[in-house]
């Protein structure tokens, strides 16, 4: 797959993970946030058989005998970690509101490039630094942060940034390796399913008329998010390392900022305005000056 190609899928992935804030949010009036993530990501699972049937079934042994036990590991891991970053974020929706929940989760794009030094004592291209700094700095204008108040549920989105930083970057590993996107988004959201609706049927009520009434935020954070969108994040990692990938999937703050304004007609003010152009600024930059420095490298002499 080409780098265009791999753009193309972050920015659609990013589109729908920002108009799923939304489906997220109000998805939770009748049933619990376990019960609608094991729902939802159900749904995204029996979306993605049909294609792996027709796109992967035949290659999936040759990739997979390629390395059983590290693809087992990653594919696992991914899954593990999207299970509890998205339980996490729904949870936390329960004790705060969108913006902080939208702010706060934004810290997984420092998140990634720390952790990856921690892990792998792996260096970044410079422009990754300023462009998580204008990144965090458009999420805060972006989201209004500063007309919410801290509240208990804003630790919850902390903890579940720091597992999605992981998310992408095992993503990255894996990728490297192996190309079975679709496998490993039946993998993850088979994991998160499973873990969600037996914790769901333990604390929470698990009433099949509550779950119909969310039919529509359900089929679409399912569907979409919980099933394309991830698989769309991890073509778009064949050709983008996980700190600029990280950098890009801050513009679902954006997107859901844009679809608020849409859906939900929320007025869009200056502050707003400039979060996105800061956070488009960031994405520019981490893009932009590798790719200048790698065409002056390969300019004949």
């Amino acid at each position: 797959m080409s780098k265009r190609l791999s753009l193309i899928s972050a920015f659609v992935c990013c589109l729908i993970w920002g108009t799923t804030f939304i489906a997220q949010d109000t998805g939770m009036d009748e049933i619990g946030p376990f019960t609608f993530n094991g729902v939802r990501f159900l749904v995204g699972f029996l979306a993605l058989v049909p294609f792996f049937l027709i796109i992967e079934k035949n290659k999936f042994f040759n990739e997979f005998n390629k390395d059983r036990r590290n693809f087992l590991y990653l594919s696992i891991s991914i899954g593990i970690f999207l299970f509890l970053a998205s339980a996490l974020q729904q949870v936390a929706l329960l004790y705060t509101d969108v913006a902080n929940a939208a702010f706060f989760t934004i810290f997984y794009v420092p998140l990634v490039p720390f952790v990856l030094y921690i892990l792998y004592r792996k260096k970044v291209h410079w422009s990754v630094w300023p462009s998580v700094l204008l990144c965090v700095v458009g999420g805060y204008l972006l989201t209004n942060f500063y007309d919410a108040s801290v509240r208990k549920g804003d630790i919850l989105v902390l903890i579940c940034a720091l597992f999605w930083s992981l998310h992408i970057i095992f993503i990255g590993q894996l990728v490297e390796k192996f190309d079975l996107p679709v496998t490993v988004g039946l993998i993850q959201t088979l994991i998160v399913s499973i873990l969600s609706i037996f914790i769901g049927l333990v604390y929470e009520t698990f009433t099949i008329s509550n779950i119909l009434s969310e039919t529509y935020e359900i089929l679409y954070a399912g569907v979409l998010s919980g099933g394309f969108a991830f698989v769309l994040q991890i073509y778009a990692q064949k050709n983008i390392s996980p700190a600029p990938a990280a950098i890009i999937y801050s513009l679902e703050g954006v997107f859901a900022t844009i679809a608020a304004w849409i859906i939900l007609n929320q007025i869009l003010n200056i502050d707003n305005i400039l979060g996105c152009l800061f956070i488009l600024g960031g994405v520019l930059l981490s893009q932009l000056m590798p790719e200048l420095k790698r065409l002056s490298i390969d300019k004949p002499k």
